[in-house]
């Protein structure tokens, strides 16, 4: 059984830095894709951004593109989002996801069949 654990989320001033670390248990092979997601309240959960694992690629949403880092450790079987210059915007529960299988890579819930718990995240300006 797969399960994702999430952790690192707090409270800062904007234009802090925070760093998410997900670690990842009850994989028997490396994961192709997993990705980081967020959900405000009132809001619909969105992709932050996503890698494929084999390919070593990995994908940003536009709000976070040049200020947010994902990366991931198979060592450790832990995934990181390194987030700088935080915004009262990105206050949010972020979630961990990994894709079943070779799904379908993609910044799109729908395809992650696996989800953490969630961890808070809180920007204050």
């Amino acid at each position: 059984q797969v399960v994702l654990v999430e952790s690192g989320g707090g409270s800062v001033q904007a234009g802090g830095s925070l760093r998410l670390s997900c670690a990842y248990f009850g994989y028997t092979y490396i994961p192709h894709c997993m990705a980081w997601f967020r959900q405000a309240p009132g809001k619909e959960r969105e992709a932050v951004a996503r890698i494929a694992v084999g390919a070593g690629s990995i994908e940003y949403s536009e709000p976070v593109k040049g200020r947010f880092t994902m990366s991931q450790d198979s060592a450790k079987a832990t995934l990181y989002l390194q987030m700088n210059s935080l915004k009262p915007e990105d206050t949010a529960m972020y979630y961990c996801a990994a894709v079943r299988g070779s799904g379908i890579c993609a910044m799109h819930s729908h395809y992650y069949a696996y989800w953490g718990q969630g961890t808070q995240v809180t920007v204050s300006s």
